[in-house]
Order: C-alpha cells, then sequence, then structure tokens
C-alpha cells in the first residue's frame, strides 16, 4: 500500500510545503493513512524517495532529475526535513513505500530515473515472479543492466523505456510518453494473461520528462476497481489554518498548479476529483491536463450493458483504495476532451 505524490507548477514549490508541512501530507500518510483502508499493513515504513528537477537549467549539473531515498522510516527521518526547507522545485515525485515484492533497500526506493526520465509505481503485478523472464526478453542489454532491485516496479520502468523510440533522448513529445505507457501496460497484460494469472494487477505508474507527466489508474479486471488515485488543481496551494491545514485555490482560469496523489493531502473536498480506472492523466508542459480512457479489453463504458459498476474488494483487500466513496469522480470523458484545455 505505497502512496505517491506529484507536483507540477508554473512556480517552483518549497519541498516542505508539500512533503512535510501539511497535516495529510504524504510523510504523514505513512503512518496515519486515515482515508484508506488496510486492516494487514497500517504503516508505510519500509523507506522514501522524493526526486525533483532544478529549477534553472545548468549545463554542467545536466538535465536529470535529482533523487534522494532512504530505507529509514519517511517521518523518522531528519535529513529530509532539512532538504524539504531548502529546496524548491517545479515539478515533484514523492513516494513512501510498504513492501509488496522486493527487499527493503535503496535500490528498491521509488523513484527511479533514466537519464531525463524518473518513473514510480503504485500497486503489484500479479504473478511477477513468472513472467520475470520474459519481460527480460523486451530489454537490451543495458535496460537489463540498469535494473539494480529485485521489485516488479522497476523492471516495469525498464520495460518502459524499451518502448521509447531513444530512452537517452534530451527531449521527449507527450505523445511518444503517452504511446510508450500504453504499449508497456499492454505488455504487461498479455504476459499475465499467458501464465493465466489468478488476479489482477494494479498498475499505478508515473512517469516524467521534467515537463510531461503522464500517470495511469489501472488494473487489468472489468470488475474491480484500481488502485485509487485524484488530482487536484488550481491557482495556489497554501496553508490556511495553523497546523498545517491547506487547500488549493482557484482565482482565475489558469492551471498555476497540478497535484496528482494516491491520497488527497488535504480534509478539503472541493479540492480533489477522482480520476477514474482505466484512465491516463496526461500533464503537458504548458498545464494543460487531459484524462483519457485506456481503451483495450478491460476498459468497459458505464453505458455497456456489461457494465454493473466495479467492486472496490480486490484494491482494499490490499490496501490501495480510498474509503471516501462520497466524493464525485470527474465525468465519463473521450480521448479528445479534457479537464481544462486541449492538448
Amino acid at each position: 500500500m505505497c502512496r505517491f505524490v506529484i507536483y507540477k507548477g508554473t512556480s517552483p514549490v518549497q519541498l516542505s510545503h508539500l512533503l512535510t508541512r501539511p497535516c495529510h501530507s504524504i510523510i504523514n500518510q505513512a503512518f496515519d493513512s486515515r482515508l484508506r483502508l488496510d486492516h494487514r499493513r497500517p504503516i508505510n515504513g519500509d523507506g522514501f524517495g522524493v526526486g525533483w528537477y532544478d529549477c534553472m537549467h545548468d549545463e554542467e549539473l545536466g538535465c536529470q532529475p535529482c533523487i534522494f531515498t532512504s530505507v529509514t522510516p519517511a517521518w523518522n527521518n531528519v535529513n529530509l526535513v532539512r532538504l524539504t526547507e531548502k529546496i524548491k522545485s517545479p515539478l515533484v515525485f514523492a513516494h513512501v513505500r510498504a513492501t509488496t515484492a522486493g527487499s527493503l533497500s535503496l535500490d528498491n526506493c521509488h523513484p527511479w530515473h533514466f537519464g531525463k526520465l524518473m518513473f514510480m509505481h503504485n500497486g503489484g503485478i500479479a504473478e511477477f515472479p513468472k513472467i520475470k523472464r520474459r519481460l527480460q526478453t523486451y530489454l537490451s542489454d543495458e535496460l537489463f543492466n540498469f535494473v539494480t532491485g529485485n521489485t516488479d516496479s522497476q523492471w516495469a520502468f525498464a520495460l518502459f523505456l524499451s518502448k521509447l523510440p531513444d530512452p537517452h533522448a534530451n527531449q521527449f513529445s507527450t505523445q511518444e510518453l503517452r504511446q510508450a505507457m500504453i504499449e508497456t501496460i499492454a505488455s504487461i497484460n498479455e504476459m499475465t494473461e499467458a501464465v493465466n494469472a489468478t488476479e489482477p494487477s494494479l498498475m499505478n505508474f508515473c512517469v516524467t520528462d521534467g515537463e510531461s507527466i503522464i500517470a495511469t489508474r489501472y488494473i487489468n479486471s472489468r470488475h474491480d476497481e484500481a488502485a485509487s488515485l485524484w488530482f487536484s488543481s488550481g491557482t495556489t496551494f497554501s496553508e490556511y489554518a495553523d497546523g498545517g491545514h491547506y487547500k488549493m485555490s482557484k482565482t482565475d482560469k489558469r492551471e498555476n498548479i497540478i497535484l496528482i496523489a494516491s491520497e488527497p493531502l488535504t480534509f478539503e473536498k472541493a479540492d480533489w476529483m477522482e480520476i477514474r480506472t482505466n484512465h491516463m492523466v496526461v500533464v503537458t508542459p504548458k498545464m494543460n491536463l487531459l484524462q483519457v480512457p485506456i481503451i483495450d479489453n478491460y476498459y468497459v463504458q458505464p453505458s455497456d450493458p456489461e457494465y454493473g459498476g466495479r467492486g472496490i474488494d480486490f484494491a482494499a483487500a490490499k490496501g490501495f483504495l480510498s474509503s471516501r466513496r462520497d466524493v464525485n469522480p470527474i465525468p465519463e470523458t473521450t480521448p479528445t476532451e479534457t479537464h481544462s484545455i486541449a492538448l
């Protein structure tokens, strides 16, 4: 039952306003996940990671993100607190981990990066030991050797990299990242179907090149909900009351801030919208946000006679589903409709 959060803004955010100060920040969720159901493992104490991009490009430093990881519990790491008070960034990935696959080690802490790209995952790939060798056949020697950990998540990242025309590129189009993600999910589905996996895979993947963001809320099932995923957008994200009470404010039609999170960072219901199961969220460099369905054998439109709603039992049993069923999801979309401005 890992958690992640993504920030993209037209102005850099001080990491503390995202990670440590809010009363329901991702760090506090690591030990107080009151909006989630998980009776098996209520604590996300198996390490954490934070990745960010520089505010201004420096030729000497390069374009790759900086990543700080640790196997200590996030709430008990004084170095994390110190860093968040002194670092600002316009694009941040953060992740707290509860192990479902792979050992407790720095190599297994999200996010990971390859060149300019950064990646993290919430969920799990079903029957992964049975498909691991086949997945590796998709990879070049370089990408095979890139994987240093033993989680399904990092191997999924390597698979994603193999779908790109050039994973070493200094620039990626939003469409390239989006297509690679679709192909990654399709390949994993093909492999798990081939071994007759007995349960679905939860694939909430997110990737960025520092400019675009691709995030998925996905499960290869026609009847179950995926791991929860929410987004919030507006003009400012700030503290309105003592004690770390934050809210998203919207003073005009522009999107200056976009947050994507496994679990809402605030208790302001109006701030957050639920991303639909088996949908992809695309955030462009110009802060346009697009939500599109991932149309495959596991996509079911609400208008389909077969559609009877998706059950929450599977994801809830795994600890990946929010109990906030009173918050309305955003309306069903088509690939050309957007939440804000079209691509």
